[in-house]
């Protein structure tokens, strides 16, 4: 091998110095590079000639995910943490720990505006006294509304963390509601109707309004969806303006209205917030009073699709369920997908949901609790709704529906009347503290 050197020429205003300095850099340049020749040389003998194919690498598997659990209950006496100092009737103390013990990551509100703000007269009455009974029935134990709702959730998030609060609307006051039109069931309420005009300026001030209250009890209220179930004829009514299934869905466009009025309140507070989007009802199917979630995504116009990263539909099960081949959560992935990059990325949150089973005889009338082997069979197609939900990559949280059962809505984990606990608790404990990556199976359920 033959190295030729190149000095460059001395140019004007260099001194001898400077160039005796660049030629000892020059020698040690070619000590190196006779170095790296023999070396390289030596390589090429000890090989046979060939350069050795660098070591194949090793795919680095994921984490473990762990799916997070949230939680829809209101009654601040079971949300109070069991070490706080605070007084609650002696009949909600089991189960208050009972639901400690879950460590929701989220816990949801959903709260009526209507009830809050009957008059137009009058600001949002955040603090009035809430009984605590369900639907009547006991242990009652009386609260100070929402309140009382955060100030419990504070005494959690002081003492073990967890219980993001996320805040779901609904019920348009009759002062803030539009007309009657269109395609109404009967019996259909004001708090079911479109807001009107000016009723969005209240709506804004009520989204001020809860972020300063959790300000004064010290909680971050960092997610907020716009309404509940805007799908759902009960929530936004008319669905459609002739009652035809053909007819084009008007709940989109109520929506949106709300999500843009929800955006341009949260910019305006200096915390930071996360908007979620949906809370669809888990319609897969469009009717005359019902919007389907495809329809429904695919009507929103392209800005409200790009507020938020996560949207959130409800997916209650049962047994049998499994045999659907579309269920809420594919059929919103599958919409989404369709909505370009602002829905391609987007994940998902199971929002609501809950195990049962409502083949006779699945519940006593004299107790409205399911018998054990309804308890039993909800439980086990809950287990099998989550081993499918941890599979699927874009399902990041699931909520239970609710921790006391409502008697409208027989999915909860403890009985009206707070005597028992359900087998599906163990479910939700299990996920809650067993080790990530492995859904709860469904031996607990028995």
């Amino acid at each position: 091998m033959r190295l030729r050197l190149v000095v460059p020429r001395r140019r004007r205003g260099r001194g001898l110095g400077r160039l005796i300095g660049r030629r000892a850099l020059v020698g040690g340049a070619l000590v190196s590079i006779v170095g790296l020749a023999v070396g390289l040389a030596v390589a090429g003998v000890f090989s046979g000639g060939a350069r050795r194919p660098p070591p194949p690498s090793r795919p680095v598997a994921p984490p473990p995910r762990r799916l997070a659990f949230g939680l829809t209950e209101a009654n601040a006496d079971l949300l109070w943490s069991p070490s706080a100092a605070v007084a609650v009737p002696a009949a909600f103390a089991r189960w208050r720990a009972a639901l400690s013990a879950l460590r929701p990551a989220y816990l949801r509100l959903v709260l009526d505006w209507a009830q809050l703000q009957p008059s137009a007269s009058r600001p949002p009455d955040l603090d009035g006294p809430v009984n605590g009974c369900l639907r009547g029935l006991p242990p009652c134990g009386a609260y100070a509304g929402v309140r009382g709702e955060l100030e419990a959730i504070a005494s959690q998030q002081r003492t073990q963390g967890g219980f993001a609060v996320v805040i779901v609307l609904d019920g348009v006051p009759a002062w803030a509601a539009a007309p009657p039109s269109g395609c109404e069931r009967a019996g259909t309420q004001a708090l079911s109707r479109p807001i009107a005009a000016a009723g969005l300026v209240a709506y804004r001030a009520l989204i001020a309004d809860l972020l300063a209250l959790g300000r004064s009890v010290g909680v971050s209220l960092a997610y907020w969806s716009p309404w509940n179930e805007p799908n759902h004829p009960y929530f936004i009514s008319p669905q459609r303006a002739v009652c035809r299934r053909s007819s084009p869905s008007l709940a989109p466009a109520v929506y949106a209205q709300l999500a843009r009025a929800m955006a341009r309140a949260l910019a305006a507070d200096p915390a930071p917030h996360s908007m979620l989007l949906g809370e669809l009802a888990g319609y897969t199917r469009r009717a005359v009073h019902e919007t389907s979630i495809a329809e429904f995504v695919a009507d929103l116009p392209s800005d409200v699709i790009c507020l938020a990263r996560v949207w959130t539909v409800h997916d209650y099960v049962s047994p049998g369920t499994l045999a659907f081949p579309v269920t809420p959560v594919s059929e919103l992935e599958a919409a989404l997908d369709r909505r370009g990059p602002c829905g391609e990325r987007a994940t998902v949150w199971v929002t609501e949901t809950g195990a049962a089973d409502t083949r006779p005889p699945a519940r006593t009338a004299a107790t409205h609790a399911p018998t054990a082997p309804s308890a039993a069979a909800g439980c086990e197609a809950l287990a099998a709704q989550l081993a499918r939900w941890y599979a699927d990559p874009r399902v990041t949280a699931v909520f239970q529906y609710t921790f006391r059962e409502d008697t409208d809505f027989p999915v909860g984990l403890a009985d009206a009347r707070l005597t028992r606990l359900y087998p599906a608790y163990g479910l939700w404990l299990a996920l809650t503290s067993g080790p990530p990556g492995e859904a709860p199976p469904a031996s607990l359920c028995t």
